[in-house]
């Protein structure tokens, strides 16, 4: 005779790790059937869906978006300003890009050389300057970015837009997450923390693989076939069912099984979103993967197309290695020479994609990292960390296309004019899809949560 305790065991196998964190944290739902059904936003939204590509390390700003033709002039002089009172190590003398900068598009945007591909994208970026943090290390900057906290556990963006919104396809998850960093708090930057656990994000690989082995947990089961574990499945929800009928409406027991639901979904919906034999050779090529140092991050810049036509709310792509990628203490040449190969191709092959499948106009491409470097050299061909100002650039999704908005001082050290904040960041991205951030609340601990806590302004000047 089977128990339920016994189907459970027999048949988590077979379901990805979505319906089984669900099970492990179902005393935190409490939101009834159905949480991933689509929602009407608080506005009219002029994003429908959100893309999130992350280049883990800090990005030089004064290198790639942040032209500084003083910096330039002053090549080995003293920063004549102090620098913070709390930096993550000590700095020498100013350096100069060793980049050249040439202005693109009729908006006239300077990029550095490293970015020629995304360069020809100029009128479509909006490109901020005057970003702001509040970490210098990696850990404590990667959760403000995608948590909005810095020293506690909050939910991600990517699952506070999925309580926000849901998903558009009901056999998807709302929030995916291509190859994440397992590292500077790992799970906790794709999490949903106190919000019930179907608005998580679902990882696919790791930072550690290859793209191309890149795969949901669990999503094959080598015990039983699909019919079986349908069989399964459907005498698990008689019993469940039953159960309901006679003990009254359980918000923790629909959520289970809307999750296993939702999993035997995934499992055959997904492996045919990944079989990118499906695209043609000239796609492949647009995107890189004809070139080895371009075909890892253009296969899961791919992926991400394929996730977000159909109809996945939240995607992230994570550009990093064992090495922290984009953080060049040292070698600051080779290393950002390397690093903007691997991402510029597939990333202006993105824009061109979305642009001609009429997906660009609401879909939001959100390009940057934890913090930026500074002005000043690091031993002697390295620059640190710094959060006090660097850019991040937006395109599509009702952002204002062509535009540079904000400025870093004439060194590109600190945000100095119409500085954008992390939290006014977040406020601006929710306020595209069509959320209110300060109406996007949770009740827990006697408080109502928020992405943007008690701070943050959207940012009206970058909205089309």
């Amino acid at each position: 005779m089977f128990t339920r305790r016994h189907l459970l065991q027999s048949s988590a196998v077979g379901f990805p790790m979505l319906a089984l964190r669900s099970l492990l944290e179902a005393d935190t739902f409490g939101q009834g059937p159905n949480p991933l059904a689509s929602r009407l936003a608080h506005h009219a939204p002029r994003a429908k869906r959100i893309l999130f590509l992350f280049m883990k390390g800090g990005p030089s700003q004064v290198d790639t978006f942040d032209h500084k033709p003083r910096l330039q002039k002053d090549h080995g002089k003293p920063l004549p300003f102090d620098k913070p009172r709390v930096q993550f190590a000590d700095t020498g003398k100013l350096l100069g890009s060793p980049w050249a900068f040439s202005r693109h598009g009729e908006c006239g945007l300077p990029v550095s050389e490293l970015f020629p591909h995304t360069a020809r994208h100029a009128d479509d970026l909006c490109v901020i300057n005057s970003v702001h943090g509040t970490n210098a290390a990696h850990g404590g900057a990667l959760l403000k970015l995608h948590t909005g906290s810095d020293n506690f556990v909050r939910p991600s963006i990517g699952s506070w837009v999925s309580y926000g919104l849901g998903t558009e396809n009901g056999d998807l998850p709302a929030f995916v997450t291509i190859c994440p960093t397992l590292a500077h708090g790992g799970v906790k930057n794709w999490g949903s923390a106190f919000l019930p656990a179907p608005f998580q994000g679902t990882p696919i690989g790791n930072a550690s693989l290859s793209s191309a082995d890149a795969r949901v947990p669990y999503l094959d089961n080598p015990r039983h076939s699909r019919q079986l574990q349908r069989l399964k499945l459907d005498l698990l929800g008689r019993f469940n069912r039953q159960h309901l009928d006679d003990f009254g409406e359980d918000g923790r027991l629909e959520a289970r099984i809307n999750s296993f639901e939702l999993a035997f979904r995934m499992q055959g919906e997904i492996p045919g979103i990944q079989d990118l034999s499906q695209e043609s050779s000239a796609t492949h090529k647009l995107y890189g993967l004809d070139e080895k140092i371009t075909e890892d991050f253009g296969r899961q810049c791919l992926l991400a197309r394929r996730f977000l036509e159909r109809g996945v709310r939240f995607v992230q792509v994570t550009h990093s290695d064992t090495m922290v990628q984009w953080d060049q203490h040292s070698n600051l040449l080779s290393g950002h020479t390397k690093n903007a190969k691997e991402v510029d191709r597939p990333i202006g092959g993105l824009l061109s994609d979305l642009k001609a499948r009429g997906l660009l106009e609401d879909t939001l491409v959100w390009w940057g990292g934890e913090f930026g470097r500074t002005p000043c050299v690091q031993g002697s061909n390295g620059r640190d960390h710094n959060p006090d100002g660097f850019t991040m650039w937006l395109a599509g999704g009702g952002a204002k296309p062509g535009l540079r908005y904000g400025s870093t001082d004439e060194f590109g050290y600190y945000a100095a004019e119409d500085k954008v904040h992390i939290h006014d960041l977040h406020a601006t991205i929710l306020h595209l899809l069509g959320l209110d951030h300060e109406q996007l609340t949770y009740r827990y601990a006697g408080r109502d949560f928020r992405l943007t806590d008690v701070y943050g302004d959207v940012v009206q000047d970058v909205i089309a």
